[in-house]
């Protein structure tokens, strides 16, 4: 069964900004910590944010200081702000979240992020 779905993903010029949501199921939301990964042609899945059910974040290195992850887990969403987007950020960005490893963990399908000229 799917878990998490996520949205917001499109064609973008390098610098512009999108933001992404990922949704879930209210018990995801009050116990998981939750994480943003990106896959890109050829290369490996790479970390690029996560927060945990408190609020704590951490960001991958090539995305501080421009992406800013947060979560609401009332409306039980994440989001992903990217902002001044390279042509390196192109890749499908998935939703994960997990509170046990993979005994209690889930991954959203992807949406693709795609910055041109």
């Amino acid at each position: 069964q799917v878990q998490l779905v996520e949205s917001g993903g499109g064609l973008v010029q390098p610098g512009g900004s999108l933001r992404l949501s990922c949704t879930g199921s209210p018990r995801i939301f009050r116990q998981h910590e939750m994480h943003w990964y990106r896959q890109a042609p050829g290369k490996q899945r790479e970390f690029v944010a996560g927060i945990t059910s408190g609020g704590t974040t951490n960001y991958a290195d090539s995305v501080k200081g421009r992406f800013t992850i947060q979560r609401d887990n009332v409306k039980t969403m994440m989001w992903l702000q990217m902002n001044d987007l390279k042509s390196e950020d192109t890749a499908v960005y998935l939703c994960h979240a997990e509170f046990d490893g993979p005994r209690d963990e889930y991954w959203g399908q992807g949406t693709q992020v795609t910055v041109s000229s």
